[in-house]
């Protein structure tokens, strides 16, 4: 079987686009000529890799195969044109970076930093959820990803590089900031509060309920959020108290929109991580990524503005 990374890389677009005429945009191309390819592919591999039903293509049982194999051929060719550039420094080349979406408050800060220290690489960013930042690391789509713990058994590196308190919070003007003035709320007082929560499954909704779990009761879950911008304007709403990163109240804690309230063993202490693949050969812009995160310029990104007590006892901002 005798192909050409021409026709690979044409075969790459018409599978990811599933449609020559999107591909031949792409390419700017014909689209005859891309037809052309397409067949002149398939008759070296000797089987169809699309089948036609009604105006939309898909891809056969061989196109399956031939779009993984084409995907890695791409990578592995990104790869080698970055390791070549690394050893004249890193002055390209483009990082692939997921992050869960409690981390995009800080997350865009230390990137835009990066880009302005290596003015010549580029990054596509994804903020996503836990779930699909772990089915990214299993099919290799990313190269690095920021986010809370992983679970265990996963064949993945994960490096803990920065405090993530999880802390409760409350509107301004909340009747516990007036009963508690003179000391931190009693776990026990809390349990009588409706909390509004993430969905099942999000890093937040996992360390709270174990959190809860140990102290040996359950939290009143009145509303369930996909995302925590949702929450804060929940609990500013009155609809509840929340449970959130503390990153992620910066603006709120400023304008007054939200208060922290200090509880009896809080904040839940977690971590940010950052994870990849084990095994997997970072291009070069990654691994300055790597590097750049935990340098001093980065270390002073991370640390927030915003001043609390809460977080001035976690020390983590």
């Amino acid at each position: 079987m005798r192909l050409t990374l021409r026709q690979l890389s044409l075969f790459e677009s018409v599978a990811r686009n599933l449609s020559f005429t999107r591909a031949a945009e792409e390419l700017h191309l014909s689209q005859p000529g891309v037809s052309m390819q397409i067949a002149q592919l398939e008759q070296a591999v000797g089987l169809p890799l699309f089948e036609k039903l009604g105006k939309k293509i898909f891809l056969t049982e061989a196109g399956r195969e031939m779009y993984h194999y084409s995907q890695t051929i791409s990578r592995q060719l990104q790869e080698a044109e970055e390791v070549i550039e690394s050893l004249k420094g890193v002055t390209r080349g483009h990082l692939r970076i997921s992050v869960a979406t409690t981390a995009n408050h800080f997350a865009t800060r230390v990137l835009a930093a990066f880009t302005k220290a290596y003015p010549g690489t580029t990054f596509s960013l994804d903020v996503t959820n836990r779930k699909t930042l772990l089915g990214q690391l299993a099919s290799n789509e990313t190269d690095l990803v920021i986010m809370g713990r992983p679970p265990d058994g996963l064949d993945i590196t994960a490096d803990a590089f920065m405090d993530n308190p999880l802390v409760v919070i409350a509107p301004p003007g909340h009747p516990l900031f007036e009963a508690f003035k003179a000391c931190c709320v009693p776990l026990s007082r809390i349990r009588e509060e409706v909390f509004v929560v993430r969905e099942p499954g999000s890093g937040t909704r996992i360390a709270m309920e174990r959190f809860f779990n140990n102290q040996g009761f359950r939290l009143q879950a009145g509303m369930e959020m996909t995302s925590n911008e949702a929450i804060k304007h929940a609990v500013e709403a009155g609809l509840g108290l929340g449970i959130v990163s503390i990153h992620t109240i910066e603006l709120e804690l400023e304008t007054h929109r939200l208060d922290v309230l200090e509880v009896e063993d809080f904040p839940i202490m977690r971590h940010w991580y950052l994870v990849q693949s084990k095994g997997k050969r970072l291009p070069p812009v990654a691994q300055a990524f790597k590097e750049f995160l935990r340098s001093k310029e980065s270390i002073h990104l991370l640390k927030s503005p915003v001043r609390h007590p809460v977080a001035e006892a976690a020390k983590s901002l």
